[in-house]
């Protein structure tokens, strides 16, 4: 039980670590065409849609729910998520790294520290509220 676990953990972050990718290259492309603010919150749509269908079928067991009930729940648990990935992303870039000078990538940076933040707080969410079994 507790190596499907790990395992299961393991997989989920591979995952979200192939949808923070394609997030962050999102948002610098993005950034070409719109503020930094907007750039993060439009890449996390394209990293959020990426991170359900790769958990949906290669992480979790199916839970027997309509995929469109799973999105809907997926999409809860991401809107939490987001909101802590902008907090962090806007909140280094415009506050922390410019008080204290930083400015080598300091988006990049910003971004990249955003992202990991929810890890482990998705999972949980996704594993027992998302693709929970019925």
């Amino acid at each position: 039980m507790v190596k499907h676990i790990r395992t299961e953990f393991m997989q989920f972050l591979l995952v979200g670590g192939f949808a923070a990718v394609v997030n962050f290259f999102c948002r610098i492309a993005l950034s070409e065409l719109m503020s930094f603010r907007w750039a993060v919150f439009i890449a996390y749509l394209f990293g959020m849609l990426t991170a359900f269908l790769l958990s949906k079928y290669l992480v979790f067991e199916k839970s027997g729910k309509h995929h469109l009930h799973e999105l809907r729940d997926f999409t809860i648990v991401n809107i939490l998520a987001v909101i802590q990935v902008w907090l962090i992303s806007v909140g280094l870039a415009e506050y922390l790294f410019p008080a204290i000078e930083y400015d080598f990538f300091a988006n990049e940076l910003a971004h990249f520290i955003g992202l990991m933040v929810p890890a482990i707080t998705s999972y949980l969410g996704h594993k027992h509220f998302s693709f929970k079994k019925i």
